[in-house]
């Protein structure tokens, strides 16, 4: 997320009362986590595992649980609590506030949109031309719908990112600021969830489909003429490049990389990246040839038993 305007790195540590390394008037313009950092980012880490990861990053501002080195041209913000704090200023710079009208006063819809009842839209939401938006669908703040997107029935764009922190008094969510960009020609089916990016943008790219009952996790990004059928679940943090195709109840786990004109057959579970123009099967799935022989071996097996 981009902030409003440019902070110094002194007034950001002054928000969540903490003290900072480098220049005072080092610039922080905008928060996210470390799969979608920009330069002029602060992002957050708190394990020594990723420390090196982070410094490395595109990030400019490293909100950190330990003194380290500082990279030149970096800042460093100290921590006892990074993921606490973090949260602290996403909840600071974006608020979560109620809305009790179905359509915020701030939504821009084109007056060619057709709306259908009990259709909630949030707070700066965009939506272009022949959008259509089927009963019960939500549309959640900040996002993004370009010309001839169809949304369908009760489906959820950009319902909050499922990241957690997991703590001694249970599990402590990730105050969401980011948000979902449906790009022209999407089509989304019912009962749907596209989840917000945790700081950054959840991408479904022109043209895609999506069938029925599809999960899409936060910060995704899919690619242009993408087919999803009923069942699929991606989690968070996934790039699938243009004109690939999952099949029924495919699972896809995150920070994988779906190379383009890839098909998954249905039901197989992806568990690595997968390279360009190849079909793939079963879970964890392999090119569909080898996995197809491997069930042909095994049909044989009883009989080899019994012959032993």
């Amino acid at each position: 997320m981009k902030l409003d305007r440019a902070y110094t790195i002194k007034e950001i540590a002054k928000i969540i009362d903490c003290k900072f390394i480098g220049d005072e008037n080092h610039i922080v313009s905008g928060l996210n986590e470390i799969h979608r950092v920009e330069r002029g980012d602060l992002m957050f880490v708190d394990h020594p595992k990723y420390y090196e990861k982070a410094l490395k990053s595109n990030a400019t501002t490293i909100l950190i649980d330990q003194t380290v080195d500082c990279p030149e041209g970096k800042g460093l913000i100290l921590s006892e609590n990074p993921f606490d704090d973090y949260n602290k200023l996403a909840r600071h710079f974006s608020p979560f506030s109620p809305q009790t009208e179905p359509i915020h006063a701030t939504a821009s819809i084109h007056h060619s949109a057709i709306i259908f009842p009990n259709v909630f839209i949030g707070k700066n939401v965009i939506i272009g031309k022949n959008v259509m938006l089927y009963s019960g669908s939500v549309i959640g703040d900040n996002c993004i719908l370009d010309d001839n997107v169809i949304v369908g029935s009760n489906s959820v764009i950009g319902h909050f990112a499922f990241y957690y922190k997991r703590k001694k008094t249970g599990y402590d969510r990730m105050h969401s600021i980011g948000n979902v960009h449906l790009k022209q020609g999407v089509e989304i089916g019912a009962l749907c969830t596209i989840d917000a990016g945790v700081s950054a943008t959840t991408e479904i790219g022109e043209g895609t489909k999506i069938d029925n009952l599809v999960q899409v996790g936060h910060d995704t990004i899919v690619g242009k003429n993408c087919l999803m059928a009923a069942g699929v679940g991606v989690a968070g943090c996934v790039i699938i490049k243009d004109n690939v195709t999952l099949w029924g109840q495919v699972g896809c786990a995150s920070d994988i990389t779906i190379e383009e004109g890839v098909t998954v057959l249905a039901q197989s579970g992806i568990a690595k990246n997968l390279e360009a123009g190849k079909t793939y099967f079963g879970s964890p799935c392999g090119e569909f040839r080898a996995k197809y022989k491997e069930l042909a071996a095994l049909k044989k097996l009883p009989e080899i038993i019994d012959n032993l």
